[in-house]
């Protein structure tokens, strides 16, 4: 393999992105693999100006662009990425929910600006996050998924300081008592708890009055009070028909908050709609959780009465049930004929957990 057709498939990364030999190897169906990618990258003739910097040896991802639109598809399914496709609507908390790792954070970067899009089209505020970065700012609030500051800066300091990066500032002394940490003012960054420092996080992310929030895990790590804290402060802001959209892999979060949820899962919207909307894909239908002392090995237990759907989930059998007290019953009869025995059994009404469940087969936190 000449070095030329490496060249020209290398030319196409944007600076800073990378491509495995490997993966070179596979694209240009060379028989060596990785081994013959890299002896056509040190063949090059000198002053020929090979782009080393987009190829390493081994890991990185490959982002391609247009006009190579079937390789850059074959690469992106590759790597598991997909398209979102999504609106929000002004004045809305939209959420994404969805498994670590199931691209939320990624869509939030790409849509505040902070990551450049693959291909296809992105607007904020009728801005669009790569072209018009500067103007787009302005408009936005953020909080990441984490905050970090400076130990030794002040509470009320660090609002005054990042204030001043905007046209537009809200009061940092009105922000404090919005978020509960007047008494707070003067402690250092490394004097707050885990839950004011995300309340520092969030009044930051409002210091500019943004027409659109974006809040990445608010709540990721917090514990239940704290979570509970967050959760007035995003209804509050709610009432006051603030656009936000939120990320988040928490059930509870997503139904209690969110006026429509987006699931994702590997890079890809799956459903979409109001919470309750959603919820109506088992609507009739009752979740009965199940263990057992042996596993059930002959799928009898979609046999039940009343069962519209069973799975196995993390060694649990999760049971649909149409009619909830028929198929107890006609479960326990099963089991007493089979010699098995129950080791737990727990019952829910339909959540978001389900609808993820019935289209991935796959627990939410999995």
């Amino acid at each position: 393999m000449s070095w030329v057709a490496v060249y020209s498939l290398v030319k196409q990364i944007p600076r800073g992105r990378v491509i495995t030999y490997g993966q070179l190897g596979k694209l240009l169906k060379l028989r060596g693999g990785a081994r013959a990618a890299g002896r056509a990258m040190a063949a090059s003739p000198s002053g020929q100006g090979i782009p080393w910097h987009r190829v390493i040896g081994a890991g990185g991802r490959i982002l391609l662009r247009e006009p190579h639109a079937s390789l850059q598809q074959w690469l992106l399914e590759s790597e598991g990425v997909g398209v979102l496709e999504f609106d929000v609507q002004e004045g809305e908390v939209f959420g994404l929910l969805g498994p670590n790792g199931a691209g939320k954070t990624t869509t939030v970067e790409i849509l505040e600006g902070l990551r450049t899009a693959d291909s296809g089209r992105v607007q904020v505020c009728g801005l669009d996050p790569e072209r018009n970065g500067n103007e787009l700012k302005h408009e936005i609030g953020a909080a990441l998924q984490s905050t970090a500051l400076p130990e030794k800066m002040r509470v009320a300091e660090a609002l005054r300081l990042f204030s001043r990066f905007y046209k537009r500032r809200r009061n940092p002394d009105e922000l404090l008592k919005r978020f509960g940490l007047e008494e707070k003012r003067n402690a250092f960054y490394s004097q707050l708890s885990g839950g004011q420092k995300q309340r520092l996080a969030l009044a930051m992310a409002l210091v500019n009055d943004p027409r659109v929030l974006f809040f990445d895990e608010p709540t990721a790590g917090l514990d239940p009070q704290v979570r509970r804290e967050i959760y007035d402060i995003i209804e509050e802001l709610r009432r006051d028909k603030k656009t936000l959209l939120l990320t988040t892999h928490y059930i509870e979060e997503a139904e209690r908050l969110c006026d429509r949820v987006a699931i994702v899962d590997h890079g890809k919207v799956i459903a979409l709609g109001t919470p309750r909307e959603l919820k109506q894909r088992s609507a009739g239908t009752t979740r009965i959780e199940v263990r057992l002392a042996k596993p059930d090995t002959d799928g009898s237990l979609r046999q039940l009465e009343g069962v519209t759907d069973c799975r196995v989930v993390d060694g649990s059998y999760v049971l649909h049930s149409s009619r909830p007290p028929q198929t107890i019953v006609s479960l326990v009869k099963h089991l007493e004929a089979e010699g098995n025995e129950l080791a737990s059994l727990e019952i829910a009404a339909p959540s978001l957990e389900d609808v993820f469940l019935e289209l991935t087969g796959r627990r939410l936190r999995d």
